[in-house]
């Protein structure tokens, strides 16, 4: 399968190459590579060496930017949770699993749960992804919403290194402490 492209064209910082716009130019038309492995199929590419070397000596090679993502606690996703929760941390005593209890005194969830919607699961967002867990319990005092409580299970070394990681995060971002009892 031979393709139409020929080659590519990139805008380029570097001011001492020999043209403004850097060309990657195809293998010959009919040299076409598919892995065995993958779907895809395509022609490889080849910088001209004097350009790439000089955008290696650049100060101004183009960088890759990151964006944190700021470690929140959800129960209808999309809406971050305000209240910041007490903890309680449970490991075995050979250190294969745990559990973690979150309990929110008057969450901000109840102000906005009939605009919203229901409360669809407990999620501890940050850079690294989503933790979850659906067991999640509203107290009521009276007729009234009073807190939730929520249940996060760990049940590999694994599952508790990660959890720990999200805690850490959450914890310097909301003025959390660690007290061992």
């Amino acid at each position: 399968m031979a393709s139409s492209l020929q080659s590519l064209a990139f805008s380029s910082p570097v001011s001492h190459c020999p043209h403004q716009t850097r060309f990657l130019s195809g293998m010959a038309a009919g040299a076409v590579h598919q892995s065995a492995r993958s779907p895809f199929s395509g022609q490889p590419l080849r910088l001209q060496r004097s350009c790439w070397a000089a955008s290696r000596r650049s100060s101004q090679i183009p960088t890759l930017s990151i964006m944190m993502v700021k470690p929140t606690i959800q129960f209808i996703q999309g809406t971050d949770e305000q209240t910041i929760p007490d903890v309680k941390l449970t490991k075995s005593r050979d250190g294969t699993n745990g559990m973690a209890i979150f309990r929110f005194e008057q969450p901000s969830v109840f102000d906005s749960s009939s605009e919203l919607g229901d409360i669809t699961g407990f999620f501890m967002i940050d850079e690294e992804g989503v933790l979850q867990s659906v067991d999640v319990s509203a107290k009521f005092i009276n007729g009234k919403p009073a807190a939730i409580e929520a249940k996060y299970v760990m049940r590999t070394p694994r599952e508790w290194d990660r959890f720990m990681r999200f805690m850490e995060r959450y914890a310097n971002k909301n003025g959390l402490q660690f007290v061992k009892k």
